[in-house]
């Protein structure tokens, strides 16, 4: 199933302007534009890649605004979108934000899902806190 070509354009362009808001450090409107282009998706949203992405964006903004149970929400629906599970920034990211929530075993399992995938170059931009949760079990 795809979506049609002026939904999908509508939703890049969203996504595009949301990931400027998010580097110009305007995490509230950048999330107003993502919940917006989500809104154009058709349900169920868990059928269409395009909700990965955008669950992603969200999840990502969230934690990087330091809102870690919205952003475990919104990961965890990305994880139930097209290729949500074999992504390693959703599974970085959860586990991430599961540590911040002080679900500490479970943060384990993705963050350890997360380098099985990707290698230790995963984590090079991350708090070192998050590899040494994992060090001792890979």
């Amino acid at each position: 199933m795809e979506l049609n070509d002026q939904v999908y354009d509508q939703i890049v362009k969203l996504c595009n302007e949301g990931n400027a808001f998010v580097e110009q450090g305007k995490d509230d409107k950048a999330i107003e534009i993502f919940r917006a282009a989500l809104d154009l998706v058709p349900l169920p949203k868990s059928d269409w890649e395009a909700s990965t992405w955008i669950y992603t964006a969200l999840g990502d903004t969230y934690f990087l605004n330091g809102d870690y149970e919205k952003a475990k929400s919104n990961l965890y629906n990305a994880l139930n979108c097209p290729e949500g599970t074999s992504n390693p920034f959703i599974l970085l990211r959860l586990g991430e934000s599961l540590f911040e929530c002080g679900e500490i075993d479970k943060a384990k399992e993705y963050l350890l899902r997360a380098y099985i995938l990707e290698g230790y170059k995963i984590f090079f931009n991350e708090d070192d806190k998050y590899f040494e949760l994992i060090k001792d079990i890979i």
